[in-house]
This record gives structure tokens, sequence and C-alpha cells, in this order.
């Protein structure tokens, strides 16, 4: 399968066309928002233009083989048995975590995020009026873990927990163990989870583990998830929440109904439909290719003796680098990546405080964009540092 990067130009791409708005220069290599520039699975293109082919592009409802592949998708990628009553559709994960934290919580109440973050996770806490309560990730011997003390004494104080599995920025995929630890602290002080699993196509080596399929948790949490990271859709804001409790679910529908955002995308339909019932192939050439760019950059960097430590990932196209050993600021450091470097990647700090010295590279793209963005670290470390 080819995985040769597509020129993305004049399509209106966040990641390109917003680059002088987000870097203040055209002027280099974008490896930042998080979709990739691969095109999707042959099965989605020949599904959307077979849809496109009708001329009539009015309201959607969502057909029997939506909720249908769905299940089908959790059952063989997940190992979930599901129920098609559990099955909410949704616009995109991100409003869903703001419907469910108006759901799950009432202003100036806390709600839990383990940081460093995805950062909506930030701005959906601060825009409802709750109390962020940060559960800081240990960074220990170049891995990151949980700090279950801190979490069972922020617990004390929250309602609602924000959960990212596998986590957006560190490429964590959370073992069994580390689930179950934090879901009986969640019970125990009647915390609400929900977790953001719209990373879980994407891990490497084993099954993603749906905080949902965990017994104890079913009753206690929402999932979230999509085709959008998997297949490059996101544009096409089609995703959905996995809600076997029927009190929560009524609760999160009521919120999400409240805000009109509710009519289906035909064009994602069609896209989730095919990519779950044909997309498997596709998707497990995908990850040898993002393995084989991930063991890319970190061989490079080793062999230059460039000071960058890449976080190992378990798993995403999104690799966490850390920097702090350049011993720059974090403005100098994102600095000398867009000026020097002539890369644009997200800056740590847009993750928390906490990831200072750290920056976001997306190495969902060919190997020769990647191969030419190493050829410029290097260029610009060694006329910096000698």
């Amino acid at each position: 399968m080819n995985f040769d990067a597509i020129d993305r130009s004049g399509t209106y791409t966040t990641k390109y066309d917003d680059v002088v708005k987000k870097f203040g220069t055209r002027d280099l290599l974008p490896l930042w928002v998080a979709d990739m520039d691969i095109a999707s699975p042959e099965c989605v293109q020949v599904a959307i233009k077979q849809r496109a082919a009708h001329p009539v592009y009015g309201y959607t409802t969502y057909p029997e083989r939506y909720y249908e592949a769905i299940k089908g998708w959790y059952a063989k990628r997940y190992g979930w048995q599901i129920e098609k009553e559990w099955i909410v559709p949704c616009y995109g994960v991100v409003p869903s975590l703001n419907f469910a934290i108006e759901a799950f919580s009432k202003e100036k109440e806390g709600v839990i995020v383990q940081t460093p973050i995805y950062p909506p996770f930030f701005s959906s806490v601060k825009h409802r009026n709750r109390r962020l309560l940060e559960n800081r990730l240990c960074y220990e011997n170049g891995c990151y873990r949980m700090d279950f003390d801190d979490l069972e004494a922020k617990a004390k104080e929250a309602t609602l927990m924000l959960l990212c599995s596998p986590h957006n920025p560190t490429a964590r995929a959370w073992h069994d163990a580390e689930l179950e630890r934090l879901v009986a602290i969640c019970i125990a002080n009647g915390v609400t989870i929900v977790s953001d699993e719209i990373h879980g196509d994407i891990v490497f080596g084993r099954m993603h583990r749906s905080l949902g399929s965990i017994e104890a948790a079913r009753e206690h949490c929402i999932v979230l998830n999509a085709p959008s990271k998997t297949f490059n859709i996101a544009g096409l804001n089609t995703s959905f929440a996995v809600i076997a409790n029927s009190h929560l679910r009524r609760s999160y529908r009521r919120e999400q109904d409240r805000s009109g955002i509710t009519n289906g995308n035909p064009f994602g339909i069609e896209a989730l439909m095919a990519a779950y019932e044909g997309g498997d192939a596709w998707l497990e050439a995908l990850k040898g290719h993002l393995s084989g760019n991930i063991a890319y950059v970190q061989a490079f960097l080793e062999t230059e003796k460039i000071p960058i430590v890449p976080v190992p990932n378990e798993a995403t196209f999104l690799m966490w680098l850390d920097c702090r050993k350049l011993g720059l600021s974090q403005e100098a450091l994102v600095q000398f990546f867009v000026t020097e470097a002539k890369l644009g990647l997200n800056s740590g700090s847009d993750f928390g405080r906490v990831a200072e010295g750290f920056m976001r590279l997306n190495v969902g793209t060919s190997r020769s964009m990647l191969e030419e963005a190493m050829d410029r670290l290097l260029k610009a470390y060694r006329k910096r540092f000698g």
C-alpha cells in the first residue's frame, strides 16, 4: 500500500493553510495538527465518491448499518461486544467532551485531567466554569506513569474525570492494571469517567483496552471514539459515544440535543461504515508504516547525537520529544524549531506547564518528508550548538 504524502495545497487544510497564523511564516514543514498527509483507504474513497454521485446532500439519518459497523469494529478490534442502544452518534469528540461536562458535573465542581494533555481538555473544563484538577503524570526513566496517590486525593474533590486513552501527547497505551486501579479510585469516590479513545486503533504490539470493556467501569463511564484519526477523515465530523448505563446515556443525550448538533454528515456516515467494514488490512499496513517512521526518527536522533529524547511510542502517530537537554526556554525552543530548523511542531506548553521543554512531532506523513525534517533539524542543531 502507498503511504506517500499527498499534496494538500488548495484544500483549505488547517495543517498547511494555517501555518502563517500558527507560526508566523509559511517557510517551514508543518508537522503539528493531528491528521495525516496520507490518503484515506480506497474503500473510504470509493464510498464517498459513490455517495457524491447522488446529487442531493440533504439531512441524513443513521442507518442500521452504521450501528452494525461500530459493533463489528469493537468486537474484532477491541474484543468488546457492545449493544446498539449503547451507541450515540455524535459530531466530534471535542464537542462531546463539552456535552459530557455539562451532563455529569455542575459549575464549580472539580474535573480531573491528567497532564500533560490535549489542549481541549483544559479549555472544555474552563469554558464550562468547572474547577480544573490536575493529576500530573510522572515522567521517570523516559516513561510516563499515573500518580495514583495524587489521583486518590483529587478524586475526593471531583465529580468527573476526563481520561485520554491512549494518551495524547505522551503516546502511552494504558495497561489493564493501570485502568483498573483508576476505575476503582473513581468508583470509590463517585467520579464518573469520560474516556476519549480516538487514538485507540493505533496501538502498537497489542490490542487497545477500551475502558468500557472493564466490567467494573461499564456503569460508570462513557467512551468517546471516531474513525477520524485512524482513517484520516477528521474533516467529516463523525464520531460516537458508547454509553452502557441508561441513566448516563439519557443525561448525555439531553445535553447533546440541547446543543442542536444532532444531524448526521452523509459523507461521514458512509466513510465510517466503509472504514469499519473494510479497512482492517489498510490499518495494519498503516501501523507498520508509522512504526517505521517512529523508529527512523529515534535512530536518527541517536545516530547524529542530537540530545532530543523521544518518549517511547506505545500508540498514536504523535511523537513526544524531550528537548530539555538543549537547555532552551520554551519560547526559545519553539523559535529554534520554527526559525532555524524551519519545522512546525506543537509546543509542549500547549499541553500544560508541566510539559515545558517538550515538543510534539506528527509522523503521520511520508518517510521522505521525515527525512527532510530530520535533515533540517540536524543542520540547525549543528549551526546553533556546534
